[in-house]
């Protein structure tokens, strides 16, 4: 499977999976994602997405987990130190 096999999924529709609803039975838990670190980043990507299934939303242990992004040019960085500023 290669990034148009990638390109090919509906990752709009993963995004919409509501963690309040979602059996977390049919989740992986990202403590079993095993990603071989040699390969080149964009394999690395796509050996996560193969392994994770939706990468929107999973289990860590017994807890569902969903993430999203503002469409943003923020990074985390900026973010925490606009907020050390604040305070």
């Amino acid at each position: 499977m290669g990034i148009s096999d990638f390109s090919q999924m509906d990752f709009s529709a993963l995004k919409q999976v509501e963690v309040r609803t979602v059996n977390p039975d049919t989740l992986v838990d990202i403590n079993d994602i095993k990603v071989n670190t040699k390969l080149p980043k964009e394999e690395r990507i796509l050996d996560f997405i193969r392994q994770i299934g939706n990468p929107y939303c999973y289990r860590c242990g017994k807890v569902v987990v969903k993430i999203s992004f503002n469409d943003t040019n923020a990074t985390l960085e900026d973010r925490i130190e606009n907020l050390l500023r604040m305070m």
